[in-house]
Order: C-alpha cells, then structure tokens, then sequence
C-alpha cells in the first residue's frame, strides 16, 4: 500500500495530480485538490518531480495545434491547471521599479504622487518588503513602461536540479536556516 502524499492515507492504488507545479501522489479523495495527471508508459522509472517528461509529452499530444489545450484533453493528456497560465511577478521587480524610476528622474515622492499613491509603499516596493498588488503594478508598469510579469508557463523550466536523473528533492529547493 502506498501513502497518501496530501492526507497520508494509505491507498492501493493511487492518482497522480498536480498542485500548483507539484506532482503528488493521491488518494481517491484527495484528487479534488489538483488537476489529475496521465502519463504515458514508457516502462521507465517514475520520474514524479521531473518537468521534462510531462511536459514534453503534452506537448507532443497537442500536435502543435491551434486547438491545443482541447485536443490535449480530449486525446487523454493532462488538463490544464488554472496557475500553469497565470502571468507571475518577476524576482527582481524592486530593481526594475528603481532603476526604471530613476532613470525618469523621479523622486519616490515625485512617483508616488504621479501614481496617486503613498511615497512609502514605493520605499518599500523598491527595497523588496512589499509585493505590488495588481491595481498598483498596472500603474507602476504604464508610467514607467516597465513590464513586472512573466509568463506562467516558462516557470517549470527555470528549475535547475543538481541530480544528473532529472529528479528533484527536497534539498533542491529549500534553503536551511540553521546553516
């Protein structure tokens, strides 16, 4: 019997969903929680962390279509999950918003009255304490025409694992705070 990678529940035989980018293995009524994930066999080990083979071979499926969100779904392929198309904010978007604010000569005060907003969340957005919120990146990105979002879909590739298989663990993407 396997263990439930959501509830811990033991189950015979279980479902492979992705949450939010991750693969779990689930039971029957953890399911729910993601978008269920077909793989095709091709009698090698399973590779639940790997982004390359899912993705790779939903790629193949659609054919290079128009229609390739449907016709993924309807030849059998993943469903698409609502996050894997959602732009996401860059890392660096405290420097864009400087060096972008500087270079038009701007004051924080100058900037936050152009965007009718407080010269402190601009501090604080510029040192990186503080995430945008959607009204307020809008505004920042049409006075300085600076973008702060990048496509959703170009985030399962911009892992970089150390393991020669293609796997992922746990030491690959936490940082300890004890050392």
């Amino acid at each position: 019997m396997v263990q439930c990678e959501m509830c811990g529940a033991e189950t015979q035989s279980p479902n492979t969903i992705k949450v939010e980018g991750a693969e779990l293995d689930v039971c029957d009524e953890c399911t729910d929680f993601g978008t269920e994930v077909t793989t095709a066999d091709s009698g090698s080990a399973s590779t639940k962390y790997s982004t390359g083979s899912s993705s790779s071979s939903s790629a193949s499926d659609s054919g290079g279509s128009a229609t390739s969100s449907s016709s993924s779904q309807s030849s059998g392929g993943r469903r698409q999950d609502m996050f894997d198309e959602m732009d996401e904010l860059v890392q660096d978007f405290d420097d864009r918003i400087r060096s972008a604010r500087e270079s038009a000569g701007l004051s924080q005060s100058d900037l936050a009255d152009q965007l009718n907003e407080k010269a402190s969340l601009i501090r604080k957005l510029e040192h990186g304490d503080h995430l945008p919120s959607d009204d307020v990146q809008g505004k920042l990105e049409h006075a300085l025409d600076i973008t702060l979002t990048e496509s959703g879909d170009e985030s399962d590739t911009d892992w970089d694992s150390g393991s020669d298989v293609g796997e992922y663990t746990l030491g690959d993407v936490v940082e300890r705070k004890d050392s």
